[in-house]
Parts: structure tokens; sequence; C-alpha cells
């Protein structure tokens, strides 16, 4: 009987992907994978060890963290570290990018954004969560100290993203700009494996994401496709299916598995949109692209957006082609 490839197998037999890096990205792409397990591992017995609820604190965001985003941030901090392929991490729960100045690091070529812990308010109701990463070449000399430069780059010079979902299988999903691969994590053995080679989304879809509480503050081409989705019409297959899980990395896993669209608009209680461009766009728009579908800000491509800060918030329209198209020529025409 054949088994299914590794990751770690199909990192070493795809390393053409990375045709400047000399096992660097491979060795870098397996500490996201041991982070992760880590993270599964602690996520699965939180209601055990008393690592449920919020921490008592807010991040950068203003946003409560919860006990396991601290927990997660500092597993993926200390496991990237102990590797030397980066010189420097920024996170959501960090108010700036940490930098690696160690010896280890002299030679680094990378740097690391991410969401340690995407959807954590879920996990307290045991609903799915999960962790998102992007990957850059630092633009900085290698053997000084990162810059903030090194993480202010447009999402279209990402050299691979992915992210992680802890639900009813543990999942690590990751492009390098040859496609998506989705790989199921088998506790038994310990290693994760192949399950979805060369993922694709649907064309079109059935399925829209948004959270309809904020409808009252949506701009007007938002609030105009929504209603054009719960239209009757047989020939479209409409009404369409609201589906909000408020767990970005479990509502675009979803969608890409059977066609939607995700939507977090401007003009929400989050005047310029809640979602982060640099770790939870730029690498879901990188994904969605390479899955062979769109993502935008309602008007322009995501990647191609010129980030100014670190933590800079973006409106998001991401999934089937056809669906984002749809939305934006809606929101072109009732521009407000």
């Amino acid at each position: 009987m054949q088994r299914h490839t590794t990751l770690g197998e199909f990192l070493i037999k795809n390393q053409k992907d990375f045709p400047y890096a000399k096992g660097e990205l491979t060795a870098l792409l397996s500490s996201i994978r041991l982070a992760g397990k880590m993270v599964n591992q602690e996520i699965n017995k939180a209601g055990l060890a008393n690592i449920l609820g919020a921490a008592g604190n807010e991040n950068v965001q203003g946003e409560d963290q919860m006990k396991l985003d601290v927990l997660a941030n500092d597993l993926f901090i200390s496991t990237l570290q102990n590797r030397g392929e980066i010189c420097g991490i920024g996170s959501e729960e960090m108010e700036d990018f940490v930098s690696f100045e160690e010896e280890i690091h002299k030679d680094a070529k990378y740097v690391v954004l991410m969401d340690p812990l995407d959807g954590s308010s879920n996990i307290d109701v045991n609903v799915s969560v999960g962790t998102i990463f992007s990957i850059y070449r630092r633009v900085s000399e290698p053997g000084t100290p990162a810059v903030l430069e090194d993480f202010l780059q447009p999402g279209n010079k990402q050299v691979a993203a992915g992210y992680l979902i802890f639900g009813t299988s543990t999942m690590l999903v990751y492009t390098s700009g040859n496609g998506v691969h989705g790989f199921t994590y088998d506790p038994g053995i310990g290693s994760f494996f192949l399950s979805h080679p060369k993922m694709t989304i649907p064309e079109d879809g059935k399925i829209y994401s948004i959270n309809e509480g904020n409808y009252v503050h949506f701009p007007d081409g938002v609030k105009k496709y929504l209603k054009w989705c719960q239209e009757l019409d047989p020939t479209t297959n409409r009404p369409f299916t609201s589906r909000y899980i408020g767990s970005l990395v479990a509502d675009f896993h979803r969608n890409l598995l059977k066609g939607g669209i995700y939507i977090y608009p401007r003009g929400t209680t989050a005047p310029n949109g809640k979602l982060r461009l640099l770790y939870e766009c730029n690498p879901m728009a990188f994904l969605m692209e390479q899955a062979g579908g769109k993502a935008s800000d309602g008007y322009r491509r995501i990647m191609d957006l010129e980030p100014t800060e670190l933590h800079q918030r973006v409106p998001f329209f991401c999934g089937s082609s056809k669906m984002v198209e749809k939305a934006e020529a809606f929101m072109e025409e009732y521009k407000n």
C-alpha cells in the first residue's frame, strides 16, 4: 500500500520552488510545522490546563489577549529563533517587530510576519482557530539587524505564505508561488501528510461570509451586493448561503474548498476595516491567487498595496474570482 507523502518529504522533493535558497526555506517551513504541532497540543488540552479565557491585558490593536494568544506567540517566536533562517519576526501580538541578532542569525535572509492564533476568541467555545504566516526575503543587508523596511513590503514580494487550521483535524496549507498544498496532521505518527495537493477554489460559489451584524455601517456597495446575494434567481442559484464563523482561517478554508467570498469591509466599527494587511490579508491573498481566486480591497489588488505601518488595516474581499469581481462591480457602482 502506497503511503502519503510527509510535509518534510514534499519540501525536499520540491526544493526547486526555492531556486534562490539553499535549504533555508525548507528549514523555515519545518520550524513553522514544529511550532504548529506544539500549539496544536496546547489547544487540544486547553480546557484541562487552565489556559482558556482572557490573559487580562490587551495587544497593540486594543484587543483583549487570550491566554492562548500569548502562548502561541511565545511558542512560534522561540521555535523560529532557535533556527538561523530569519532575522526578525512581526506579530499581531507585539507592538514592534523583534530583531534576532545572535551569531546564528548573522546570515539570515528572511523575515516572518504572523498572526499566531487567529480567531482565538472562539477557543472557549471549541470553534476552529488557526495561525497565519507570511515569509519575505529581507531588503536590508544580511549581517545587520532587521529594520522596519524588511517587513513593510507589498504582498507581491512574498516568497511563501500559509496557515494552520486547528479544527476537527489539524492542517497546514501553504504556497511558495507554485500552487497551494494542504497537509493533514496525523497525531498518532506526529507528522503532516499531503492530503490536498494543488488546491483550487471553484471559479464561482454560493457562500458569502461577512459579519452581517455590522450591516448598518457597511458601504452602499457592500449592502447592495448582499441584497443581490439574497435575491431569488434560479439562473444563478441564488439566494446564496450565509456562513460566518468569525475566524478568518476557518472561513477562508471552507470557501477555498467549496467556493465562496469572504468580506470584511471598511465602515464597520473599524473605519479602515479590521484585518491587518501584512500578516492576515497579504498571506491569504497569496494563497487565494495561487488557488485561482482573487483578493482585493474592493477596488485594488491586495498584494499590490504599499504598506505604511506594521499593523495597517485594510478592507478585504477574498474568494472565488467571479464572486469577488461581482462585489467589486457593486463597490464601483455605489461609491460613497
